[in-house]
C-alpha cells in the first residue's frame, strides 16, 4: 500500500506526477480559511508533507499523527517548529543549494539599484518632472571598488561575495563563525567582527538565517555603527533588522539607504513608510523567484521526500537527530 502524501502547494506538473507515481497523494495549491479544514483532516492519514510558507508547528502536527517527514520547497525552515518535527521523530529536509545564484543576483540587484537609486530615480522620469539635465542632488554613488561587508558568509554570501569581488572590483569583509578559506583565498574576503564590519563597510548586505541569536540582529546600536553614506541591504530574513529602529534610521540620516527584499511582516501592510521613503527599495520578497529556480526547487524537494520516506539518507536534512528519536522508539526485531 502506497504512503500518503499531502502538498500544500503548487508545483510543476511533472513534479506532481513523480510524486503520484510513489505515494497516494492529496494536493492543495496553498492553504487558506477555506480549505483549511480539508487540509487538517488530510494530515491524520499523511506519512509525508510537502510545500512552504504555511507554519508548520506543534498544534498542527497533534493533526498528523503517522507524519515521517517534512520536505519544504525553500532554503529557509523557520516556518517549522523544528524542535517540535525532531521531539516527534519528523525529518525535516530543505532546498538550500537551487536557490544560491538566483537569489545571489537579486541581492546584487537591490545593491545597485539602492546606490544608483534606480527605482526613485526611473519613477522620477517617468513623473513627468526630467526636464532638464540630472541635477547633482538625485547623484547616487559608485558601487565598483567599494567595501561591501557580508553578514553570514554561507552559500548565498559566497555567491555575492564572488559577484562583488571579481564583478566589481569590491572589498570583501564577513562575519562567520569560523573562517571560510575559500572566500578569502578567491576574493580576498577578510574577516570581521559584527562591529568593525559595520564601521568600515559602504555596503552591509545580511545573509543570516533567522534564529533566537539573530532576531533583531541589526537594531538601533549597529544601525549608529554604520556609516553615514553606508546602504543595508537584507536578502535573508525580516526579523533580522528591527524594523522600526531601520525606519528612523532612513528618516533622520543615520544610514543613507535600504535595499529590502524581507520583512519582520510578510506581505509588507500597505501603509508602511517603507514603501514612501525616497532611500528605499522594497521588493515582495522574491529572492528565488524565477521560473527556473521555484520548479529546480520543487523536483528537489519532491526527491527529498521520496529518498527519506524509503529511509534513504537526504543531505539537506535540517534535524538529522530525529532519525536517533525515531529508531529509539522502534522496537527491536
Amino acid at each position: 500500500m502506497k504512503k500518503h502524501v499531502v502538498l500544500y502547494r503548487k508545483v510543476p506538473e511533472d513534479v506532481l506526477q513523480s510524486l503520484r507515481r510513489e505515494f497516494d497523494v492529496t494536493a492543495f495549491d496553498d492553504v487558506d480559511d477555506a480549505n483549511r479544514t480539508r487540509f487538517v483532516e488530510a494530515l491524520g492519514s499523511a506519512h509525508g508533507i510537502m510545500g512552504n510558507t504555511l507554519k508548520i508547528g506543534a498544534a498542527l502536527l497533534e493533526a498528523a499523527p503517522r507524519l515521517e517527514v517534512a520536505s519544504t520547497i525553500s532554503a529557509g525552515y523557520d516556518a517549522f517548529d523544528v524542535a517540535a518535527l525532531t521531539q516527534r521523530g519528523i525529518v525535516l529536509t530543505n532546498t538550500p543549494d537551487e536557490v544560491t545564484e538566483t537569489t545571489a543576483d537579486l541581492v546584487f540587484a537591490l545593491l545597485l539599484a539602492s546606490a544608483r537609486r534606480v527605482v526613485e530615480l526611473a519613477n522620477w522620469a517617468s513623473s513627468g518632472a526630467w526636464r532638464a539635465q540630472v541635477e547633482e542632488r538625485y547623484f547616487g554613488v559608485d558601487v565598483h571598488g567599494r567595501t561591501l561587508g557580508i553578514v553570514g558568509l554561507g552559500r548565498i554570501g559566497e555567491a555575492v561575495a564572488r559577484r562583488a569581488a571579481l564583478g566589481f572590483g569590491m572589498r570583501v569583509l564577513y562575519t562567520k563563525r569560523t573562517p571560510h578559506p575559500v572566500a578569502e583565498s578567491a576574493y580576498g574576503a577578510q574577516r570581521r567582527t559584527l562591529d568593525a564590519l559595520l564601521a568600515e563597510s559602504d555596503f552591509v548586505c545580511l545573509m543570516v538565517p533567522l534564529s533566537p541569536e539573530t532576531r533583531h540582529l541589526i537594531g538601533e546600536r549597529e544601525l549608529g555603527l554604520m556609516k553615514r553614506d553606508a546602504i543595508l541591504i537584507n536578502g535573508s530574513r525580516g526579523l533580522v533588522v528591527d524594523e522600526p529602529a531601520l525606519v528612523a534610521a532612513l528618516q533622520n540620516g543615520t544610514i543613507r539607504g535600504a535595499g529590502l527584499d524581507v520583512f519582520e511582516r510578510e506581505p509588507l501592510p500597505a501603509g508602511s513608510p517603507l514603501y514612501t521613503l525616497p532611500n528605499v527599495v522594497a521588493l515582495p520578497h522574491i529572492g528565488s523567484a524565477t521560473h527556473a529556480t521555484r520548479a529546480a526547487m520543487a523536483r528537489q524537494a519532491a526527491r527529498n521526500l521520496i529518498a527519506a520516506l524509503a529511509g534513504q539518507p537526504v543531505a539537506t536534512t535540517v534535524n538529522p537527530e530525529a532519525l536517533e528519536v525515531r529508531r529509539a522508539r522502534t522496537p527491536a526485531a
